[in-house]
């Protein structure tokens, strides 16, 4: 009896710790069009926030840790890089998506010259794998911007190109938010693309009594447009972390559900 009830407990310990096998952790470093938002802030919604349903039930959990109003400086400065580094596992990955604020000029807080920029962005990369973990890069998504004749342009400057140079030179995984993004507004139109926004009527919502026209900050759809966006372009890349992914099929169903 003392041989089964061994063997029943090695049985039932080695489910337990299978069961509570830590499942890889996303650690996401950027700004607001990233970031989870408040309750008075909806329905504003940042696209880290539809990243998970993108992946495997159970296989990861994403730690949204992006920040309203952040760069890659005032990130840092504030001490949000360290508890991430502080936090982070061999096995984990960090996704660092900036550049919204590093170009204001006018918020010497925040402002990060390119070359500081880039600075900062290669002491991420080395901070992640000095901690086992794995660092994927992002370039900004875009502003909804078009001009008199309704073409698209873009606002960012020299940004997305030096996420694009660090990327190359480190041997670190990519993903171009910047043209993704673009893509997506650009499908959707210079009209159609409003939903994708935060854009409001007088009325239409308590959080926003007096309306509100925002070309920065995305919808619920505009989200999970751009999450979707991002997943799509993962699976068709060599890092690894896109195993953990959803099929195709079903990364769809949840952008229409979306809608």
């Amino acid at each position: 009896m003392r041989l089964w009830l061994v063997a029943g407990l090695m049985i039932f310990g080695s489910i337990s710790a299978a069961a509570q096998k830590r499942p890889v952790h996303i650690f996401l470093a950027g700004d607001s069009t990233m970031a989870e938002k408040a309750a008075d802030k909806r329905p504003e919604t940042g696209w880290g926030e539809k990243l998970e349903g993108h992946f495997k039930l159970g296989t990861m959990k994403v730690e949204n840790r992006a920040a309203n109003g952040r760069s890659t400086k005032s990130f840092i400065d504030e001490g949000r890089w360290q508890k991430i580094i502080d936090d982070l596992q061999p096995g984990d990955w960090v996704f660092v998506e900036f550049g919204h604020n590093d170009q204001k000029q006018d918020s010497p807080d925040r402002h990060a010259s390119p070359e500081d920029y880039r600075k900062n962005l290669i002491r991420f990369i080395g901070d992640v794998k000095g901690k086992g973990g794995d660092l994927l890069l992002l370039t900004p998504v875009m502003r909804r911007r078009f001009d008199k004749d309704g073409k698209f342009y873009d606002t960012h400057g020299e940004y997305p190109g030096v996420v694009r140079a660090v990327a190359r030179e480190y041997a670190v995984p990519l993903i171009d938010m910047h043209k993704l993004s673009e893509a997506v507004i650009i499908k959707y139109g210079e009209e159609g693309s409003k939903k994708l926004f935060l854009q409001l009527k007088p009325g239409e919502n308590a959080n926003y009594p007096k309306g509100v026209e925002d070309n920065t900050h995305f919808s619920p759809l505009g989200a999970e447009e751009m999450a979707a966006a991002f997943a799509g372009e993962l699976r068709k890349s060599k890092a690894g972390l896109r195993k953990l992914l959803k099929n195709g099929e079903a990364s769809r169903k949840d952008a229409k559900n979306a809608k």
